[in-house]
C-alpha cells in the first residue's frame, strides 16, 4: 500500500469521518510519524469499521471481538523496491476511536493519532506486554513531544 510519497492513510469508502476528523491533518501526522518516530520508514494505515477490525482480529489473532488498533509488521529489513522498506500496516476502528475519545475527553482526531502512534511502536518491534516498560516509556515520550493526550498503555495501568 505504500507509495513513493511515503506512508498512506486509507479511509474505507463507506466510512464518512465527517467534520470531527480532517483526513489531510491525519495524513500530515502520519508523515510526521514516519519522519520522526519511524526514522523515514513508511507504514500504511487503514481506518475502518468495528466490523472489519473484528474480522481482522478473528482472522489474525483468533479473538472474536472488535479492537481499536491492530499492527501487521512487514518483514523489517526486506527490500520493498526503491526507498526504505515499509514497516507494515495498521488497522484502526473509527468507532472505537470515537468512543474512546468521548470516554477520555478529547477529539476523535486526537484518539486516531494516539492509536497510530501506539500501532507504529508495535510495527517497530515494541511489545508492552513483554518489554519491561520500554514501549510505555517510548509512547509517553513521543506523546509529550507530539502533544497527544494519555495513551493506551497508561490507560490500562
Amino acid at each position: 500500500m505504500s507509495t513513493s510519497d511515503g506512508s498512506t492513510i486509507l479511509f474505507r469508502p463507506a466510512l464518512k469521518p465527517g467534520a470531527e476528523v480532517r483526513p489531510y491533518a491525519l495524513r500530515r501526522f502520519a508523515a510526521r510519524l514516519e519522519k520522526e518516530v519511524a526514522r523515514g520508514r513508511p507504514f500504511d494505515c487503514l481506518i475502518s469499521s468495528d466490523t472489519e477490525l473484528r474480522r481482522l482480529n478473528r482472522e489474525f489473532r483468533g479473538r472474536d471481538y472488535p479492537t481499536d488498533v491492530l499492527s501487521f509488521p512487514s518483514g523489517i529489513g526486506l527490500p520493498a523496491g526503491p526507498g526504505p522498506a515499509s514497516l507494515g500496516d495498521l488497522a484502526i476502528s473509527f468507532q472505537r476511536a470515537r468512543a474512546q475519545a468521548r470516554l477520555f475527553g478529547h477529539s476523535t482526531e486526537d484518539e486516531l493519532r494516539v492509536l497510530m502512534l501506539h500501532g507504529l511502536l508495535h510495527l517497530m518491534g515494541h511489545d508492552h506486554k513483554t518489554d519491561g516498560g520500554r514501549m510505555a516509556r517510548a509512547e509517553k515520550r513521543w506523546r509529550a513531544r507530539l502533544g497527544l493526550p494519555v495513551g493506551l498503555i497508561e490507560r490500562a495501568e
